[in-house]
């Protein structure tokens, strides 16, 4: 098979890595692409991720066999209905079953329709009426993008100067385009949060095991949103036990209705899921892999992806064929100083050959790296994702972090804390 892999960050390296391991496999092409698919054996083509017509013509003239989009635009901007039009297997939901995440105000639709438990929350369309509603509401609430904003979009204001700006910032200032043409306000909910990830064919769910992102940019949750600065797998707050009565109650009543307005969900449904005193609560879907959870997922994951993404496309999904190691696999991002704000490009990156040899069988997945000459060089916000596998939530973290203090870059952090949340909770259930 010929397969193509649409996305340039960590979690398309790690499918790469993953993909090329299957005995189905011939070639893979990759667009546009990293430095890491490049060295994993993968053929970049600059294809951006949201050209559409670009990426169908593409496919017709390599004769790819499957299409597997990594993020979360090309699936919203329709590529899996084009492909399925000429007649080409692409792991994804099409663009109306991309809305779960392309739209936070169809997707607290859906919730409602199905009685999946959420935040309450309102949907505004002007800053005027937002920033009325908040007044009457109160400090701390959730201001949210509607739209897509590489993760980026949603805003906890614990003041209501917070709140004001956050509006402000969203609908009149437009620092995230038009995915502030509404806002989507919910109340603020405590408690810690878990993603639950599923394969979907459609009509069946099977889930991976629970792994929990790292969304803040410093340590102890604190600076601005990223798009994640490392996860881990399993996470202790949603053990193994958990997962089918967690998929029951956020997963498949989803999958259900999608099924019956015409669209069913195939590919990955991903739950972000806060646990509360009062019971779990949906924060918000993603219709695809996360990144970071992308890449210890993977790295746990046994078998054959490929089989399983076909078998999700035919409606054939074996719940026997998803299997993942007892360990756990924890990765860590390097990232460029001044993500999520303003970074610099182009710096060089030495020490992942000495990495990948650090016990603990790492893996170093590549997101904004690109090749110049003989050197690998910086070309993103979040650049590596130093990830390792364990016997345990403890263990993975010592490789982890053992394995990132070989790897070099200028002006570049990382947080030092992924995984304690894990840890305290377990020493919390032992104690």
């Amino acid at each position: 098979m010929r397969v193509l892999v649409i996305g340039s960050g960590g979690r398309e390296h790690a499918l790469v890595w993953k993909i090329a391991q299957s005995a189905l496999v011939d070639k893979i092409f990759t667009a546009p692409g990293n430095g890491g698919t490049q060295s994993q054996g993968a053929i970049n083509t600059p294809l951006a991720d949201n050209d559409i017509d670009a990426l169908a013509a593409f496919v017709r003239k390599e004769k790819i066999d499957l299409v597997v989009p990594g993020p979360e635009l090309p699936l919203t901007l329709g590529i899996t209905d084009r492909m399925r039009a000429q007649g080409t297997a692409c792991f994804g939901p099409d663009a109306y079953g991309a809305r779960i995440e392309g739209s936070k105000a169809f997707a607290k639709e859906i919730m409602a329709r199905t009685h999946v438990p959420t935040a309450s929350s309102a949907v505004f369309s002007d800053a005027r009426s937002a920033q009325s509603h908040a007044r009457k509401m109160g400090a701390p609430l959730v201001i949210k993008a509607d739209g897509l904003a590489a993760g980026k979009g949603v805003v906890v204001a614990r003041t209501d100067e917070q709140i004001r700006q956050a509006i402000n910032d969203i609908m009149t200032a437009r620092t995230f385009g038009p995915a502030g043409d509404r806002v989507v306000m919910e109340e603020f909910l405590e408690g810690e949060e878990v993603s639950l990830l599923c394969f979907c064919d459609g009509k069946n769910a099977v889930p991976l095991p629970s792994a929990q992102d790292h969304k803040a940019a410093r340590d102890n949750d604190q600076g601005p949103n990223t798009g994640g600065m490392g996860a881990y797998s399993p996470a202790p707050i949603l053990d193994d036990n958990g997962l089918e009565k967690m998929t029951d109650i956020a997963v498949r009543p989803v999958l259900k209705e999608l099924a019956a307005q015409g669209h069913p969900f195939v590919g990955v449904l991903y739950a972000g899921l806060m646990m509360t005193a009062s019971g779990p609560r949906v924060l918000e879907y993603n219709a695809r892999f996360g990144d970071p959870e992308c890449q210890p997922l993977l790295m746990r994951m046994r078998g054959d992806i490929v089989r399983i993404m076909l078998d999700c496309i035919n409606g054939k999904l074996d719940p026997n064929s998803v299997v993942c190691s007892g360990q756990t696999a924890l990765g860590v991002v390097l990232a460029a100083k001044g993500y999520p704000g303003d970074y610099s490009r182009g710096h060089v990156i030495t020490g992942i050959d000495r990495a990948e040899a650090t016990t603990g069988g790492i893996k170093v997945f590549h997101g904004g790296t690109t090749v110049r000459g003989d050197a690998l060089v910086s070309n993103g916000g979040r650049v590596l994702c130093v990830t390792a596998l364990g016997d345990d939530l403890e263990q993975a973290r010592k490789n982890a972090y053992a394995a990132m203090e070989r790897i070099r870059m200028p002006d570049s952090f990382y947080r030092t804390d992924i995984g304690i949340k894990g840890i305290r909770h377990l020493a919390g259930q032992e104690g």
